[in-house]
């Protein structure tokens, strides 16, 4: 599959981890989150370009970790949004050339990005789904709750729990984020909503996402091996 642009999105606060720096750059096993992820993206041989959303004033930064990396594949460091992610992805994929095939939107907050889980996306993609998403079974039983008091327990044998990077038919995801709005909870959403057909493909446990100390001390025991 030609044409294969990521956006990845590094442009969170991370309020929840603490400390003065944006979640990217939150140092993880002696470098940041957003170095981490973006070597592996540039890494993969399915991926032909890059971009990166980085938060508002942090834009030299992340252009020196990819300077860094040597990260070739990156094309533009843009600035994020500022009211959503899903902003910070529709400003992304503005960058991205018109004669990519595919777009794959992935969050620096999930840094260690296989490309085991990539081949699975374009794979799905080539089979002629929109859009593809990993996902890992939820072992825990899920109740909706209101007011504290449980209203339904519900069947967790049709649930999963999704991660990123998800890769959707560039004109897809291009025709869905111009026609819906920002309050997606991810990109998949916004092209469900749209009427596209979505899959999804067995995703990584080690695709954790760094929100709090406890995850980023997760990531950095497996990346110990």
């Amino acid at each position: 599959m030609s044409g294969v642009w990521a956006v990845l999105v590094a442009a969170g606060r991370g309020e929840r981890l603490g400390g003065e720096r944006p979640k990217a750059f939150v140092e993880l096993a002696g470098r940041s989150l957003l170095a981490e992820a973006l070597e592996r993206l540039d890494g993969c041989p399915w991926v032909d370009g890059i971009v990166v959303a980085a938060p508002p004033g942090w834009e030299e930064p992340a252009i020196l970790v990819a300077e860094e990396l040597g990260a070739g594949k990156v094309s533009a460091c843009v600035t994020g949004g500022t009211r959503s992610r899903a902003e910070s992805v529709r400003i992304c994929v503005a960058e991205v050339p018109d004669g990519a095939d595919t777009i794959m939107v992935h969050d620096a907050a999930r840094p260690l990005v296989t490309d085991a889980v990539v081949e699975r996306l374009l794979a799905a993609l080539r089979e002629g789904w929109d859009g593809a998403v990993p996902g890992l079974p939820i072992p825990d039983t899920i109740k909706r709750v209101r007011d504290r008091a449980v209203v339904e327990t519900l069947d967790r044998s049709g649930l999963v729990a999704v991660q990123t990077p998800q890769a959707f038919r560039a004109v897809v995801l291009r025709e869905a984020l111009a026609a819906i709005g920002d309050d997606a909870t991810d990109d998949a959403a916004i092209v469900e909503r749209h009427g596209g057909r979505v899959c999804v493909v067995e995703g990584d446990p080690g695709l954790l996402k760094v929100t709090t100390a406890v995850d980023l001390e997760a990531v950095e025991r497996l990346l110990a091996g």
